[in-house]
């Protein structure tokens, strides 16, 4: 049945109108009810494109269990903002002054002449976040109005308290703790203290990259500015990409160092190595401008396009690190071969020659650094690295008729899901519709010849077959991978696709606390197997901890970051203490806490100004947030984006922080500034 919101003409109320909650609009009528009924009002003010207002209409208001418990105690009453200015600036204050905060939707309960003694914005239909349940509100609010009506009056911030304090108690009492931002802290300072400072890195011989926790450090100085946390990735990633643990001819990563300054390597190339890395340079880049950086995620990015990749799409395993039978020997050199491939005279008029500046500045000497052979490192600066690309080109292609490195073919969907999110957000970073193309390729791929006729993902595939049940990560990496080539193109069938695997991983891998690395499907085993350290990938429930967050921004699915925080706050004490194992939870957690923007743009695609809008999303370095993009009146597809239009036809941003939404904006200039608060 309809309520007295259905001869409104609001669209906001009129969303209301077939609620089982008996709103009525602002009025006098509503209040003369209160009056005559002796109740207080429950006032709910929203607009039609606050998405967090959607959610708790959702949750709570098509609820009939709570629209019961509204009906009876409370006079319920609907505003729409942009209707009536005047009463959200008035109630947004009074929740200012009882919260410290503000924002859709304003949640506030009134006496029957509209003076307001407590009020919120979003509640959760459980307590959660350190905030009530609605119900349990609703329940205090009315027993509180019954019994101590004149304290209300008098006092309403001591009821705010009293709440505060009960949903504190709530939440001790089901075992899951606040998540700390002194976590964090702790996590940076180990790392600070066992950092190598001469070297860059963690630890000795074998050295490895660590790139869950250069990315983890990368976002901590992006949320605190530390700057010696920035100076360790960037000391490690330049030590690494100046070693032989950088290809410096091919572009890509061998998988470790096995001394303790990058210049050997263990010559095996690992495509998930290689995917990590690929993402934490450019995010470097993004985060300081060295060009540097940039080079190095390209180079990486198109040595995988280049011998990784499948003709159908796939990215392939590894490449060995043997040849003929010896380790490294197809990337070793000796001067005698450079020379005899770039030249002995070229060096006229005072110029260098090529061949020996190349050898000056890739380190190359008549004793070697491995086994007579050298390895080669930048020990040159960049410079000299930029005025030696023809020279590197030369090397390359006398390489290419060398005996090559055997390759693992295979498609694993778990590391292609780490090298789709790579080429993705190179893509839109960087401008490069080549690596676009890849991406979408290798998304197509993954979902046509690896998922079952139901749509569960197998786990490997090779010659046309695809075989073995996914595990968590395969799922919570594609997610990631997705999620990534929606923000690219905005084509909502990835954003589909990672819903899909988001409930798949939830309804199959689901545990007390987390998730099982197998499904309920899988074969059984003397142990269900469940690791949370990271190791060379990430944990397969950090990177869950991670994209359910991410994926609730664009789904409005409030129980995915129930899902997340709730394994977050599980894994905290070992996150500050044991931070180099954990990198991938890290960032998870510095998510959670980040307060992450989410962003819906609508405008004409063709038009400059919507490009614009985008351009300022896409701009530096911004780890902290999710982003959503559609035609007007076609954003159904992708719930972000559902009732958001355009403001007086201009491509228009709504962005949202902590279950608050701001109001659009059209200038580019006005987006920035609320992305940078």
């Amino acid at each position: 049945m309809s309520n007295q919101l259905k001869h409104e003409t609001s669209p906001y109320l009129l969303q209301h109108a077939d609620n089982p909650v008996d709103w009525y609009p602002w009025g006098e009528e509503a209040l003369q009810k209160a009056r005559a009924e002796d109740k207080p009002i429950f006032l709910s003010i929203g607009y039609s494109a606050c998405h967090w207002c959607h959610v708790m209409a959702h949750e709570s208001f098509e609820d009939e269990v709570t629209a019961a418990l509204m009906n009876e105690h409370f006079v319920n009453v609907k505003v729409d903002r942009e209707e009536r200015p005047d009463l959200d600036r008035i109630y947004m204050n009074a929740v200012q002054a009882l919260t410290g905060r503000g924002g859709w939707p304003t949640s506030v309960f009134l006496t029957p002449e509209g003076e307001p003694f407590y009020g919120g914005t979003y509640f959760p239909p459980e307590s959660r976040y350190g905030m009530p349940a609605f119900r349990e509100v609703l329940l205090a609010v009315a027993n509180a109005w019954h019994n101590r009506r004149a304290e209300l009056v008098e006092g309403g911030q001591k009821l705010v308290a009293a709440l505060e304090q009960q949903a504190q108690a709530l939440g001790s009492a089901l075992g899951s703790p606040e998540l700390e931002q002194q976590t964090l802290e702790q996590a940076v300072g180990r790392l600070k203290a066992s950092f190598d400072q001469t070297h860059g890195g963690w630890g000795d011989a074998p050295k490895f990259p660590q790139p869950m926790v250069l990315d983890f450090l990368l976002r901590s100085h992006h949320t605190t500015g530390d700057e010696e946390t920035l100076s360790m990735v960037t000391q490690t990633l330049e030590a690494m990409a100046r070693g032989g643990m950088y290809e410096q001819l091919g572009g890509g990563f061998h998988r470790y160092s096995v001394d303790a300054r990058w210049l050997v390597p263990h010559f095996e190339k690992m495509l998930y190595d290689n995917a990590q890395l690929a993402r934490v340079y450019l995010h470097a880049w993004q985060a300081t401008g060295e060009p540097f950086f940039r080079t190095i995620a390209e180079e990486t990015l198109d040595y995988v396009a280049r011998e990784m990749t499948d003709p159908a799409g796939g990215f392939y395993a590894t490449q060995d690190a043997d040849s003929e039978g010896e380790e490294g020997k197809f990337f070793v050199w000796t001067p005698e071969e450079i020379r005899a491939v770039l030249g002995n005279g070229n060096g006229g008029n005072g110029e260098s020659d090529q061949a020996e500046h190349f050898i000056q500045a890739y380190g190359v000497t008549a004793r070697g650094n491995f086994e007579g052979k050298n390895i080669l490192e930048l020990v040159g600066s960049f410079e000299d690295r930029e005025a030696l690309a023809e020279a590197r080109q030369k090397l390359f292609a006398a390489r290419e008729q060398r005996i090559h490195p055997g390759r693992d073919d295979k498609v694993l969907v778990s590391w292609n899901g780490l090298m789709l999110a790579a080429f993705a957000e190179a893509a839109r970073s960087l401008g490069r519709d080549d690596y676009r193309e890849i991406a979408e390729r290798n998304a197509e791929f993954v979902l046509h010849e690896m998922r079952t006729p139901e749509g569960r993902l197998y786990h490997t595939w090779k010659d046309g077959q695809a075989k073995v049940n996914g595990y968590l990560a395969d799922y919570a990496n594609l997610m990631e991978g997705l999620l990534e080539l929606y923000q690219t193109t905005f084509d909502a069938r990835w954003y589909a696709a990672a819903y899909e695997m988001a409930e798949t991983m939830i309804a199959h891998f689901g545990a007390p606390v987390g998730f099982y690395d197998t499904s309920d499907e899988h074969e059984t085993l003397v142990v269900r197997p469940r690791e949370l350290q990271d190791n060379a990938t990430p944990s397969g429930n950090g990177m869950a901890a991670l994209v359910l967050q991410r994926l609730a921004g664009l789904a409005l699915e409030a129980r995915y970051l129930d899902l997340a925080r709730e394994a977050l706050a599980a894994m905290q004490a070992a996150l500050g203490q044991y931070p180099l194992g954990f990198g991938q939870w890290l960032t998870a957690l510095d998510y959670a806490l980040a307060h992450p923007h989410e962003i819906a743009i609508v405008g004409d695609a063709n038009a400059e100004e919507s490009q614009a809008l985008l351009d300022v999303c896409r701009d530096g370095y911004r780890p902290h947030q999710i982003v959503a993009y559609g035609e007007p009146g076609d954003g159904n597809d992708v719930p972000l984006l559902t009732d958001r239009e355009p403001v007086n036809g201009q491509a228009s941003a709504y962005v949202c922080v902590d279950f608050t939404c701001r109001p659009p904006v059209t200038d580019p200039e006005a987006l920035a500034a609320l992305l940078s608060s």
